[in-house]
């Protein structure tokens, strides 16, 4: 889909393009316009994603060069030499009174790209993503983990940081996040908030999870459970009397279970499914839809780690946990095929974009 927009992307002095203006009024329009996302590709026009549909932008596609500097005009020299060692680079970017972005640049094909994200500068809350109340109580809770998983894009972070402000807003306690980049920055309100960055605050999230512990946190946000040694400090975390709150890229609840226990070696799998059928508290798995009335409406699937959920972990019946979902809606579980006909009968999603996201779509 070609998106038509009368843009004055490029600045002409001295018959130079000045191409930090080209790509601040490139991120302008994305908020303009409603995007999530904004795309740089060498033989491309920029390219911006507006409710999951990707738009090109009428112009000039980017050479290698001008790909190039359009980048790099966002970087510090810093920035720019550990891009060209590393080949990947992930940093948060704000444009004052604007918004912030969180920005990933890679090489393709020897060119250099860009993928920036749009992060409102309002911090979310939970009501206004229709976020079930039962995720309120979770919140209350002194220890243990809960986990906010889907696939790239579903909202995560947004989900996250809404969890971070009604924590921030009713609870008296410090909370310390952990990101990469930081996305939504928080005001404190009743608690006490420390944020802290990947590459400016921290070496890596095994470092900064291993001395977060002499930090006198209450609840602690992990951006994302990435790899092995990541995965088994925020369970330990959990165990120590922390409220954990994390990310995984998994599609269900049972999925999650099955990526945290499959990521260990075989001999220790036993003892960390034990860990995570005594931590574990919940887990929100979601995904987006188009809205029927136009933006973006999440759908979900609320697993809370009862007695009967505990035991299945266990003892590695994790295939039974949707059945334990599906006869536990009194609880406040709710399986992802049950509120997408919740959203169709409410009208904010349509039924054919509702079965394209069914397991078992004849239900509809």
């Amino acid at each position: 889909m070609l998106l038509y927009c009368t843009l004055k992307l490029l600045k002409i002095i001295n018959n130079k393009r000045t191409y930090s203006m080209e790509i601040l009024s490139l991120f302008k329009l994305g908020v303009e316009k409603g995007a999530s996302d904004i795309h740089i590709i060498v033989g491309k026009p920029p390219v911006i994603r507006i409710d999951g549909v990707l738009n090109e932008i009428e112009g000039a596609a980017f050479t290698r060069g001008s790909a190039k500097e359009s980048i790099y005009s966002l970087l510090t020299s810093f920035q720019q030499k550990l891009f060209e060692t590393d080949r990947e680079l992930d940093f948060s970017y704000e444009i004052k009174n604007v918004s912030r972005f969180r920005v990933n640049i890679h090489f393709e094909k020897e060119s250099p790209g860009l993928v920036a994200r749009i992060v409102s500068t309002t911090v979310p809350i939970l009501d206004e993503l229709l976020m079930p109340q039962i995720v309120k109580k979770f919140l209350k809770m002194r220890e243990g983990l809960i986990l906010v998983t889907g696939p790239t894009g579903c909202g995560k972070s947004t989900t996250l940081a809404a969890m971070i402000n009604e924590i921030n807003e009713t609870r008296n306690c410090h909370i310390i996040t952990l990101e990469d980049p930081i996305e939504f920055l928080f005001t404190a309100k009743k608690s006490i908030i420390r944020q802290r960055q990947l590459g400016n605050d921290m070496k890596s999230f095994k470092e900064g999870l291993k001395h977060v512990l002499r930090q006198d946190p209450n609840v602690i946000m992990v951006g994302e459970m990435r790899d092995l040694e990541s995965i088994a400090a925020t369970i330990t975390l959990a165990e120590t009397g922390h409220l954990v709150l994390a990310t995984l890229h998994t599609f269900s609840a049972a999925q999650t279970v099955d990526r945290i226990i499959d990521s260990f070696p075989p001999y220790q799998q036993p003892q960390v499914r034990l860990q995570v059928s005594i931590t574990l508290r919940a887990i929100i798995s979601q995904q987006l839809l188009r809205g029927a009335r136009g933006g973006r409406v999440s759908s979900r699937e609320i697993l809370i780690n009862n007695n009967a959920v505990s035991n299945l972990i266990r003892e590695n019946k994790i295939a039974q946990i949707k059945t334990v979902i599906q006869t536990s809606a009194e609880e406040g579980m709710i399986t992802m095929d049950n509120d997408l006909k919740r959203l169709v009968a409410e009208g904010l999603v349509d039924i054919e974009d509702a079965k394209a996201h069914m397991l078992n779509p004849d239900q509809l």
